[in-house]
């Protein structure tokens, strides 16, 4: 685990070298005390999961890479199909400004909703000029398209981030169903992009292909987390992972509406206990 813990380390320190500007200015893009970023370097203090996530953000990376030293290995999240990637340059500066106008579009989209977000509101967010916008996106198309893959790659280093040191499934599936509560924050803002795409995807096939496989991606990672408690033991054994995943995924997406739209009596703290109920009723080995 240390020999672990200190190529993490190491591959921090590569970002931070490639990473324009100082030590402390990436601590502060990073949101985290620049004394705690030392200190982790030091390997005297542990990065959080929220600090990983953001650290890979910030620096054009994966968590899967910053915690295993590769993009395409096995972890406990199925990795994004290849059409849910975000593509990334080698140049910093260029893909520290794609980053920030991909950040400042995300939110917008999700704060106020894709048909209201204009190119200029972006670039007005941004600071610089609706050219350099169209320059990273030529179309506003392409903003809600990026916005699903950011939101896939943020969901996909989380759930890496989060889940990489859980052993046991039954643990790692409820680990799994708090980080898709839409609760105040970035998983509402996520949850927020998803409806959007949902809609978009009924009327534009090319929207529908991406998030089609950007869905399978999370289903995946349910699928083998169940399998993968099967073999543990700590789950039902006679049942097919893929029939115990699909009504699981569903009921999470009818009641994460639900919440978002206020339907009354529906709260993150409703949606988490028939959740937890239905794992323990469902899936659960008794």
């Amino acid at each position: 685990m240390e020999e672990k813990e200190s190529s993490l380390r190491g591959r921090v320190k590569d970002v931070l070298r490639a990473h324009p500007g100082s030590q402390r200015a990436f601590a502060e893009r990073i949101g985290l005390d620049a004394t705690k970023l030392s200190k982790s370097l030091a390997g005297t203090r542990r990065f959080t999961p929220a600090e990983l996530t953001r650290i890979a953000e910030v620096g054009n990376v994966t968590v899967n890479w910053l915690i295993n030293g590769s993009d395409e290995a096995d972890t406990v999240a199925a990795a994004p199909q290849r059409s849910a990637v975000l593509a990334r340059t080698a140049d910093a500066r260029e893909a520290g400004r794609h980053q920030q106008i991909l950040d400042a579009a995300w939110h917008l989209i999700a704060e106020h909703g894709y048909h209201a977000v204009r190119i200029s509101d972006v670039a007005k967010a941004c600071g610089v000029s609706a050219a350099t916008i169209h320059y990273h996106f030529p179309g506003r198309d392409d903003l809600l398209t990026e916005a699903l893959r950011h939101s896939v790659r943020q969901a996909f280093d989380r759930q890496v981030a989060e889940l990489h040191s859980i052993d046991d499934a039954h643990e790692r599936l409820l680990r799994l169903v708090e980080l898709q509560l839409p609760k105040p924050g970035l998983l509402r803002l996520e949850w927020s992009i998803w409806l959007q795409v949902w809609n978009e995807s009924a009327r534009n096939p090319e929207m529908g292909v991406l998030h089609s496989d950007s869905y399978t991606r999370w289903h995946d990672t349910i699928a083998r987390t169940i399998r993968e408690g099967q073999q543990q033991g700590v789950f039902v054994a006679d049942t097919d992972p893929e029939d115990l995943t699909v009504p699981l995924t569903a009921l999470i997406d009818g009641l994460g509406i639900q919440v978002l739209t206020a339907r009354p009596g529906r709260s993150v703290e409703r949606m988490r206990k028939v959740l937890h109920d239905h794992v323990e009723r469902e899936i659960v080995r008794h």
